[in-house]
């Protein structure tokens, strides 16, 4: 049986937890300066005084959201690109549909991120730090391995860096343009599932002809 002590922390776990829920969806709905606290402890069944004994500002509470969404897009890429037991090939191919689906789940990340940037350009720095972390973990590695099968034939070579601007492109412009394409697209995007997989392929296959070794 649990104590009164671990019956404590679980019950802190679980509020904090309804909190960041909430305030994941206040803030990629609304943004920083659109979200209020007020809305966010709604939602997640609390006080306001209890929210602010979690997450002192609002600040904080903001950080929070963007370490964890990095932090899993993080995840997930270097579990492709980094996994030393697939070739290069495999791990581009993976890192690549990780990627798609980071942001299927989460299709409304990239444009908050865009709008963060330009509403308040000072977030820039926040941003910025989980983005390069992301990218400077995976890159040395990746860009040896990426040199060592071009000399072998394998594939052609490619600046590891213009790799991930050609992934994000492809891959982010997905989500941000849904909404507008939808209307004109008509029937090749009504089954929004089935569209999402055939275009995270068609992405797949634009970037692997790329780096497709030349006979």
């Amino acid at each position: 049986m649990l104590n009164s002590k671990n019956m404590e922390n679980k019950e802190k776990q679980n509020k904090e937890q309804q909190i960041l829920t909430a305030a994941e969806q206040e803030f990629l709905a609304k943004g920083y300066d659109g979200a209020r606290t007020t809305s966010i402890a709604k939602a997640a069944g609390v006080t306001h005084a209890m929210l602010h004994y979690y997450f002192r500002t609002k600040e904080q509470l903001f950080e929070r959201i963007v370490d964890s969404k990095f932090s899993l897009m993080a995840q997930s890429m270097i579990s492709a690109f980094g996994n030393p037991n697939h070739s290069i090939v495999e791990r581009i191919r993976g890192g690549i549909g990780l990627h798609f689906d980071f942001i299927a789940d989460n299709p409304q990340l990239p444009l908050f991120v865009i709008n963060e940037i330009i509403s308040r350009p000072e977030r820039y720095d926040i941003l910025y730090s989980r983005m390069r972390g992301i990218v400077d973990s995976v890159y040395a590695n990746l860009q040896r391995d990426i040199d060592l099968a071009a000399e072998r034939g394998e594939i052609e070579r490619i600046d590891a860096r213009m790799l991930f601007i050609s992934i994000m492109s492809l891959n982010i412009f997905t989500f941000i343009a849904y909404p507008f394409m939808e209307p004109i697209m008509g029937e090749l995007m009504a089954d929004r599932e089935a569209f999402l997989e055939a275009r995270k392929a068609e992405n797949i296959a634009t970037i692997m002809c790329r780096i497709k070794a030349k006979e």
